[in-house]
């Protein structure tokens, strides 16, 4: 047993307490049914993460409008999915009790699917684009993630996870490209007032002090005018904005903070570092030491360790077992870098790795090797698992690329 480490000791996020520093990072796997609700495979997919012993497990990507959505079968958090939530809750509190358990709610803005879902923008963005909203729509947006939280409350979850990052709604909205004059564009101060309004209301609505309310957050997305860049038309890193947005949030009583960074459909090896040239791992553990060193109380989650496995890595300059996920979570969690790590494509691979971990049974763990074939599927908007190790999701992939090579040849 690891009692020890860093990696296994409990800590307090608001008012209750994580038995361990893992968290499940939300990974998307576009199984609900028509109306959004969970069916058996994402209740097979959670049982297996409850079952797996981190210390909490956030809920992917929930949908506060089903109108608009990234994904055709996308969880959703309306009136309609209260109950069948309820009995998800309460069917992961038979499996284990101990996880907290954090719903993420997202609006996909301009990455909302035109095949199924309307497209909105705050700004046009080369490739995306959309409707573009108004002021009025995005007090509505903001109404439907404040209903959202309280149906989460109130179906059981331990908290909500606002989500500001990966370019969804929130990214949007606070990076400086979205420059134009209405009240949340253009100057900072108006950009931040989404997310700060938001939180305010979230936690007025809710009014129970005991719901954990944090964000998930990119701290920079890696091209012009994305969030920690210096400007509207500059990539060059500025976290001024986004530790100034953590801070705000901190003050307006969020109790986590989970470090990210990147937009998956623009800049997606540093959303979630390529096998091929992982460098950029090491940008994330610089984000997390800055927001871990302005916030006071607010745990810190730090993103993007599923590259590192067990060694098998390209990572230069670095003995193996010096670059391995325990070696640098348990580092970055001594050195005052982070709090608590997300496994994400690592959750995937063997969702039982924090209990195998934590029971020293290292070497029975199915480790991650960042193919990213969980990527594709995601992207095919097919049902999303682990292709090296299910196989049942390997069997399905060869169908995927079968038929659209036939495809290919028919139309040749």
């Amino acid at each position: 047993m690891r009692r020890n480490e860093p990696l296994a000791q409990p800590i307090q996020i608001g008012t209750k307490t994580a038995q361990n520093r893992f968290v499940i990072n939300a990974m998307e796997c576009c199984d609900s049914d028509a109306q959004g609700n969970p069916t058996e495979k994402t209740y097979e997919r959670y049982t297996n993460l409850f079952t797996g012993g981190a210390g909490a497990v956030v809920l992917e990507a929930i949908t506060v409008g089903y109108e608009n959505r990234s994904r055709e079968f996308q969880l959703s958090i309306e009136p309609h999915n209260q109950k069948p939530l309820e009995q998800f809750v309460a069917g992961m509190r038979k499996v284990n009790p101990e996880p907290l358990f954090i719903f993420q709610l997202t609006h996909s803005g301009e990455l909302s699917h035109t095949a199924f879902s309307r497209r909105v923008c705050v700004k046009p963005l080369p490739g995306f684009g959309g409707d573009v909203l108004s002021e009025e729509d995005v007090d509505r947006i903001i109404g439907q993630f404040v209903l959202s939280a309280k149906i989460a409350h109130d179906a059981g979850a331990d908290g909500v996870d606002l989500k500001f990052c990966h370019g969804y709604l929130g990214s949007q909205i606070l990076r400086p490209y979205n420059d134009r004059k209405w009240k949340y564009g253009g100057p900072w101060e108006n950009r931040r007032r989404f997310a700060f309004d938001m939180i305010e209301k979230v936690t007025a609505a809710v009014n129970d002090k005991n719901f954990l309310i944090g964000s998930k957050v990119s701290f920079w997305e890696g091209f012009p005018g994305g969030q920690g860049s210096a400007g509207p038309d500059t990539a060059i890193i500025d976290l001024t904005e986004p530790i100034d947005l953590i801070k705000g949030l901190e003050e307006r009583g969020a109790s986590f903070i989970i470090q990210s960074a990147g937009s998956p459909s623009i800049t997606l090896a540093l959303s979630q570092p390529d096998k091929a040239i992982p460098d950029q791992v090491y940008l994330h553990h610089t984000f997390q030491k800055a927001a871990k060193d302005v916030l006071k109380k607010a745990v810190l989650i730090g993103s993007a360790y599923s590259v590192f496995n067990q060694g098998n890595n390209k990572l230069q300059a670095r003995n193996k077992e010096e670059s391995t996920m325990f070696f640098w979570a348990n580092k970055n969690i001594r050195d005052g870098v982070t709090d608590m790590i997300a496994l994400g494509r690592q959750s995937l691979a063997d969702p039982l790795l924090p209990g195998k971990y934590l029971e020293g049974r290292e070497d029975e763990i199915k480790w991650c090797t960042a193919c990213d074939n969980c990527i594709e599927f995601l992207i095919r908007q097919k049902n999303v698992g682990c292709a090296t190790y299910n196989r049942p999701y390997t069997l399905s992939l060869q169908a995927i690329r079968k038929a659209e090579g036939d495809l290919r040849e028919k139309r040749t």
